[in-house]
């Protein structure tokens, strides 16, 4: 097995003659904020031929920095098959649809697939609305002679779950940032620096234990940090190490790597490892001497970089201006049916929020499910965004605001009390779909389940309510397909006849045909 660093999370896989690409992510993500770093837009042409034109596509969720949109419509081929996770809703197929994709794999949670007679993949599920737009995947990559455990940036809660297909060679995953807080927020400048060193402290307590429960043979820090080439988001990358940022590179988490006795390597794109006979071999392209100056030279690097690509930026800001809309009014049509159907989400946020899009104030009123101009409200949370910013993403519909805007750190906040999760679930859940599972998530977390609930009639059956997994409610989650009842949450199969599940042989539920 071969695995070749394309970027970010990306991945190029070479093994028993098939090709597999994960995450190829080359355009600049979330109003061109983020950037690949160290850069990959110089990558050989054979490489990128094959990054183009693999026997298989793995995209572990619909994150800009993975889901990669125009390099996807414009780059990669529609003879491709793409591995899908089995997320509970279909959104991400049907993305891929939009793009001319149609052919797929379609997986179930944690279960190996065999994609060839010699190679199997098992894609693993978190699907919490935190976890990102329908959550996050990891995939675990073994051909019988070689194993990648391809994490990213998931958060899987059962750390040893990626390990039970077997011993791991490589694992691949994130130990940097990949959030706006807390250089966004309104604070003193010592605060927030206090504040984004204990981040990055617990981003890499969390990278290692990941790190020790799959104990593979070499590790690879991958899935950022991204770099930021913007003037007005310079200062958010991480050079001396004392900016007020949660974006270190690579050397910080290598020196932990290290003091562990973990065998790591510092890596860019290109930099290619093959696996024989249960060992390693690193190659760097141009020599680790040149792979070493990126770090050691990093503000120049970056200079470099940032005048490369400064007429691509200004192209982009001239795009993303807009003539000014009634943003109340559009709000209020758009949002009112989501708010009205969540009040356990509206009841988690328990406060107003204030939207200045540059100097006009919209109110969020989650009590009264209500948007309204801000005349003098009282709110609990803020958000100072540039008009021409939310005039695009309310333009675009955009379903997350999350990936369409927060993650661009284009924006400054401020807010009463602690983080309130509920409040960014809210803001990424801008659709029914979304927020029929984000209401879900949010009855579950105040009230808990309710064990003694009535049945359900789901088609012809009637069906207990709660998935014997985790509690999913199947009134939102399950489906009747090709004679099973699923849960879509997970992505477990009962059978219709007996309620023997299929997925876990130890679980059962009860269901019956209606009479």
């Amino acid at each position: 097995m071969q695995a070749i660093s394309i970027g970010h999370a990306g991945i190029l896989v070479r093994t028993k003659g098939v090709t597999i690409v994960c995450d190829p992510w080359f355009v600049p993500a979330f109003l061109g904020s983020w950037f690949v770093f160290p850069r990959n837009d110089q990558l050989p042409d054979h490489i990128m031929h094959d990054v183009c034109n693999p026997d298989f596509l793995y995209i572990s969720h619909l994150h800009a920095d993975h889901f990669d949109e125009p390099f996807l419509r414009n780059n990669m081929s529609r003879d491709t098959t793409v591995l899908l996770p089995g997320y509970p809703t279909r959104e991400m197929e049907r993305a891929y649809n939009k793009l001319g994709f149609t052919k797929f794999v379609r997986t179930s949670d944690g279960m190996a697939t065999n994609i060839t007679n010699d190679v199997s993949i098992a894609i693993h599920l978190e699907t919490s609305i935190t976890d990102g737009p329908g959550g996050d995947s990891a995939i675990v990559i073994s051909d019988g002679d070689a194993r990648l455990v391809n994490q990213n940036d998931c958060r899987t809660n059962d750390l040893d779950a990626l390990r039970q297909h077997g011993p791991v060679d490589l694992h691949w995953l994130q130990f940097s940032g990949a959030i706006w807080y807390p250089m966004v927020y309104e604070m003193d400048a010592d605060t927030k620096l206090r504040l984004c060193k204990e981040k990055v402290a617990s981003q890499f307590s969390r990278a290692m234990r990941y790190v020790e429960a799959i104990d593979a043979t070499h590790v690879v820090p991958s899935a950022g940090p991204p770099c930021f080439l913007d003037e007005a988001l310079f200062s958010l990358n991480m050079i001396t190490g004392e900016e007020p940022t949660i974006f270190p590179d690579q050397r910080q988490f290598l020196s932990r790597l290290a003091d562990a006795q973990r065998n790591a390597t510092l890596t860019v794109p290109g930099t290619t490892f093959d696996i024989v006979n249960g060992k390693v071999a690193v190659t760097q392209p141009g020599g680790e001497v040149a792979v070493e100056s990126i770090f050691n030279n990093k503000e120049q690097y970056l200079r470099t970089y940032q005048r490369d690509w400064t007429p691509w930026l200004d192209d982009l800001k001239v795009s993303l201006k807009r003539e000014p809309t009634n943003l109340v009014e559009t709000l209020q049509l758009w949002w009112k049916p989501l708010l009205d159907m969540a009040p356990a989400l509206r009841q988690g946020i328990g406060a107003g929020c204030l939207l200045n899009a540059g100097d006009e104030g919209i109110f969020i009123d989650f009590a009264r499910a209500k948007i309204e101009p801000y005349t003098d409200q009282d709110y609990a949370f803020r958000f100072d965004i540039d008009r021409d910013l939310v005039e695009h993403v309310v333009a675009e519909r955009a379903v997350d605001w999350s990936n369409s805007l927060f993650l661009s750190c284009r924006f400054t906040a401020w807010r009463k009390g602690e983080y309130n999760e509920y409040l960014y679930n809210f803001f990424k859940s801008l659709s029914v779909e979304r927020m029929t599972r984000t209401e879900t998530e949010a009855k579950e977390k105040l009230l808990g389940p309710n064990h003694t609930e009535a049945d359900i009639e789901l088609g012809d059956y009637v069906v207990q309510r709660r998935c014997p997994h985790r509690n999913a409610d199947l009134s939102v989650f399950g489906e009747i397909e090709d004679g099973n009842l699923v849960c879509t949450l997970h992505g477990w199969r009962f059978d219709l006849e007996t309620g023997q599940c299929l997925t876990a042989k130890e679980k059962t539920i009860r269901i019956k045909k209606r009479s």
